[in-house]
């Protein structure tokens, strides 16, 4: 049989599994500095909860049976099953709930080329806390954590569904005609949302407010301007906490990683305030979004407020690359050679309290082992003999003695040499 992957599905090995390991990393220390504790829940949940919170996910999530005859469903997000955990493991505990995680997402695509169906995500949830205080902590957060992965280039497009909510209740029109225009703004189709706009039977302010609102993008300006058409419609007060929210994120000094985009909406259909998207020159789709999701714990019992991100690694590894950033993987220390096997473990064991980072080359000839460091990139080619710690040389052949104690590794101090490098 060829071992081959599922379609969707990949390996990921060595420097790119490194790098991807560190990025993530960066992202969760900063949201562990900023109080938010780590938290896993299960691949699977069950099916109707993920639907109860998301709304229909037909067609979008890996179903399957288990033995008992239950539907579950592997997650295709990571919101829904937070607020399911918040709603039924911390039950009764006082908040507001910072929690973050870094997991495995998986979502069934159509068979076309390139449409990966597992994805790793790194994000926050912010359960129990409303208001501008709240949107500007998550939105800050997000800023000062994609700037700790050495990402330059990226912007934050920040919306609220608020406003078209507030146009749709204004409109005068069906059913029908708001689930039209809810799905060309979510597809970003501002020809069929100018369609609909200037249909029969819609209130004239609102036709006149929805093609423009919906194209609003900048600074402090576009909010103004955004008033201006919704005021228009008796509903301007939707703005309020959004206006709000951009000066806290003044104050916080971050607004210039920040741009104001009316028209910006996020896929799942559970958002009741703020939206916004992590976005990077070049790369085509977002790196990450998120939001104010206000009434998916109502769905499991127990409603509280809540907003959150979520960073797509893979994509972010993508645009690091495109920026020429490379994540700092610490290389290999030493690879570490001889004769008796015992000693050799022994001396790794060694460099390893002092910190190295070794691997284990038992009765590998010294120029093999040379050769072995120089491929793995590690800065050192050792070899233990008799007690001794010692360096090879270019040729393999033994050369200076490290002393003891031992030196920390080279790593922390790295020198411009080859291994091998008993030749200075």
């Amino acid at each position: 049989m060829k071992p081959v992957t599922p379609r969707g599905f990949r390996d990921v090995l060595g420097q790119e599994a490194a790098e991807r390991a560190v990025a993530g990393a960066a992202l969760g220390t900063v949201f562990d500095a900023w109080g938010y504790g780590l938290v896993e829940t299960p691949v699977a949940e069950e099916f109707a909860v993920l639907e109860a919170g998301a709304g229909r996910l037909e067609g979008t999530a890996f179903r399957l049976f288990d033995s008992d005859g239950s539907l579950l469903a592997l997650r295709p997000e990571m919101t829904v099953p937070i607020a399911r955990l918040v709603a039924s493991r911390l039950k009764g505990e006082s908040g507001p709930h910072r929690v973050r995680y870094l997991a495995e997402v998986f979502r069934e695509q159509a068979s076309l080329r390139g449409q990966a169906r597992q994805f790793t995500q790194a994000g926050v949830e912010l359960v129990g806390a409303s208001g501008p205080a709240a949107d500007a902590e998550v939105v800050a957060l997000l800023i000062e954590a994609v700037a700790a992965t050495g990402l330059r280039e990226y912007t934050v497009a920040v919306g609220t569904v608020a406003v078209l909510s507030a146009l749709l209740d204004a409109s005068q029109a069906g059913e029908e005609w708001r689930e039209a225009v809810r799905t060309a703004a979510h597809e970003g189709n501002l020809v069929e949302i100018d369609r609909l706009a200037a249909a029969d039977g819609i209130a004239d302010d609102v036709a006149r407010a929805l093609p423009a609102v919906v194209r609003l993008r900048g600074g402090r300006e576009a909010i103004d301007e955004c008033r201006a058409h919704v005021a228009a419609c008796g509903c301007a007060a939707v703005l309020d906490d959004f206006e709000a929210t951009w000066e806290l994120l003044e104050g916080a000094g971050v607004t210039d990683r920040v741009t104001v985009d009316f028209g910006t909406m996020r896929s799942f259909d559970y958002y009741t305030g703020m939206v916004f998207e992590l976005l990077a020159p070049g790369l085509g789709l977002p790196l990450g979004g998120g939001g104010r999701y206000d009434g998916v714990l109502a769905a499991f019992g127990a409603p509280a407020p809540a907003a959150g991100f979520a960073i797509g690694i893979e994509r972010l590894h993508i645009a690091l690359a495109e920026q020429g950033v490379v994540p700092p993987v610490r290389r290999l220390d030493a690879v570490v050679c001889g004769e008796d096997a015992a000693e050799v473990f022994a001396a790794a064991a060694r460099l390893r309290a002092a910190g190295w980072r070794v691997r284990l080359a038992v009765g590998s000839p010294g120029a093999d082992t040379v050769a072995a460091a120089r491929a793995a990139g590690a800065f050192e080619a050792l070899q233990a003999d008799r007690g001794r710690i010692v360096r090879l040389d270019r040729a393999g052949e033994p050369a200076d003695q490290l002393p003891d104690p031992l030196p920390g590794p080279p790593a922390a101090h790295p020198a411009p040499t080859a291994p091998g490098g008993g030749e200075r």
